[in-house]
């Protein structure tokens, strides 16, 4: 989350997300794909991610699996891509930027959406919005939606509105609609529609007789929060125009580390998984080093997959490491002695993973340099982190992760577009005529 603060809040708040953004970042530098029904894959290339709206219409659901979809896949022209989260990464950076240049601050919400404080008469800020959709479209090819209203819940609903009425040309205030034309809306979405409203909770809201969002903006708040939740009572209070949700002025700082992957093809040797303990304990480091975090716990698992018939193995062990740290010759070190005797030669591993917990900042209590590793004097994680995100995640390793190219077990991208904007030798090339 990222967050610039005004000395005052202004007056409305703006909701902008990116369109369909993995598939829109995968648009933005093959404009063959403009048009046609599109998804995303999961790691290893599993599972629909993310789908165009072409996708969409033809049936396809988040959580499909390829296998299920590849028959058919020529019939439809549908076209798949590996996820690139470098790409998308970079793309979402680029986003967040711009929209900073707009507004008196900004919340990054998730890689794809971002709060906006703004301020100004209501028609200003719909031509306040449509400069901002301009300006993301220009810079960086991505199209975006801008619900604006005086609270986040409404805004959220507001993008809701803009996303589904091409005729808004993607923004939309809610202080400039007609006030029953935003009721009949929201009389025909469901309540599962609103923001913090899942399936589950829809479930025994629609036991009480709320089934839509109207109906959720019209029960007695005191109910609500008797039966629910001081959260959700907060959501009926946004949806009649009174500010509850607080901006997110302080980061929290994380409580865990994960670097967990499944692998393309099975790991069948113990010396196989020490590599994979020490290069995940290693990429583990590097993110402790980026959030400025030590760790005193180490958990380290593996696993077959759940659906070999003849193979089943889990092992997981904790460890505690002598003092919080960061080093990634320390944890690599202790990630491989902790699965010494639990693996099994011959079993093909599936997966594994390695949890940093009990986590603090660096430098808040002080440490004697007899217990401080010269690893970490040197900050190597922080060096490892560096030359990574410049070269790439293969170029630079420690002992057994000290890998020239990627391990045959490492996540199988088969349908991967370029990292047209973070690699020298993947740059997009532009050929004249």
């Amino acid at each position: 989350m990222t967050l610039m603060l005004p000395e005052k809040q202004p007056d409305r708040i703006a909701l902008v997300d990116v369109n369909s953004f993995y598939v829109s970042c995968e648009r933005v530098f093959d404009p063959k794909l403009a048009g046609v029904p599109v998804v995303v894959l999961s790691n290893n290339d599993g599972c629909v991610v993310a789908r165009s709206n072409e996708a969409k219409a033809l049936g396809i659901d988040n959580g499909t699996p390829w296998f299920k979809l590849a028959a058919q896949a020529s019939q439809w022209g549908l076209i798949q891509r590996s996820s690139n989260y470098e790409l998308y990464g970079d793309l979402s950076a680029r986003v967040m930027e711009l929209l900073g240049r707009y507004a008196a601050w900004i919340e990054v919400y998730s890689i794809d959406e971002s709060f906006l404080g703004v301020a100004g008469e209501p028609d200003e800020l719909v031509r306040q919005g449509r400069r901002i959709r301009e300006a993301v479209g220009r810079h960086t090819g991505l199209p975006i939606c801008v619900g604006i209203a005086p609270t986040k819940t409404m805004a959220k609903f507001a993008n809701r509105i803009a996303k589904q009425n091409p005729a808004m040309g993607g923004v939309c205030n809610v202080e400039t609609m007609d006030p029953g034309h935003v009721d009949l809306i929201m009389s025909r979405v469901p309540v599962t529609g609103i923001w913090g409203v899942a399936g589950r909770l829809g479930k025994k809201l629609n036991a009480l007789g709320i089934f839509t969002i109207r109906d959720l903006r019209d029960a007695d708040p005191v109910m609500v929060r008797r039966k629910f939740s001081v959260v959700l009572q907060r959501t009926v209070l946004e949806l009649r125009g009174t500010p509850c949700i607080q901006l997110e002025t302080v980061r929290a700082e994380k409580k865990q580390t994960i670097f967990s992957r499944s692998f393309s093809t099975p790991v069948t040797t113990i010396a196989g998984m020490h590599q994979v303990m020490s290069l995940y304990a290693q990429q583990a480091a590097v993110r402790l080093a980026k959030d400025g975090q030590l760790a005193r716990i180490m958990t380290v698992f593996a696993g077959t997959s759940a659906f070999h018939q003849h193979a089943s193995s889990f092992p997981s062990v904790t460890v505690k490491m002598p003092t919080p740290t960061a080093d990634p010759v320390l944890l690599s070190k202790a990630a491989i002695a902790a699965m010494e005797n639990e693996l099994v030669e011959g079993i093909p591993y599936a997966r594994a993973g390695v949890i940093l917990t009990d986590l603090s900042p660096a430098g808040a209590q002080p440490t004697f340099d007899e217990f401080v590793t010269v690893h970490e004097q040197r900050r190597i994680g922080e060096l490892l982190g560096k030359v990574k995100d410049k070269y790439g995640p293969t170029s630079i390793g420690l002992g057994r992760a000290g890998m020239m190219g990627p391990p045959d077990w490492t996540m199988a991208r088969n349908h991967s577009s370029p990292r047209y904007t973070t690699e020298w030798d993947e740059l997009a090339v532009v050929k004249a005529g």
